[in-house]
């Protein structure tokens, strides 16, 4: 499982009735976007580190990339 900051992360409830919790993820800690993740949960707001189990999935949102310098801008600078 890999995430980015930004994107969500979903927990399906273990039994009939329980409700999905969800939350942002702000932080991964693991290599190239691996687990634990740091994560805003949207119910309460509380932030805490997670290792997600089997029943956990990511939706990927779009980033944006920062924006690189032109040309006419690098020579301007010189």
């Amino acid at each position: 499982m890999q995430a980015s900051a930004g994107d969500r992360l979903v927990i399906r409830g273990h039994r009939v009735g329980e409700r999905v919790r969800d939350g942002e993820i702000l932080e991964t800690l693991g290599e190239r976007g691996g687990a634990p993740y740091v994560v805003r949960w949207s119910d309460d707001g509380h932030v805490s580190r997670i290792y997600p189990g089997s029943d956990a999935y990511i939706e990927h949102f779009a980033h944006p990339r920062k924006a690189r310098p032109t040309g006419e801008t690098e020579r301007a600078r010189a």
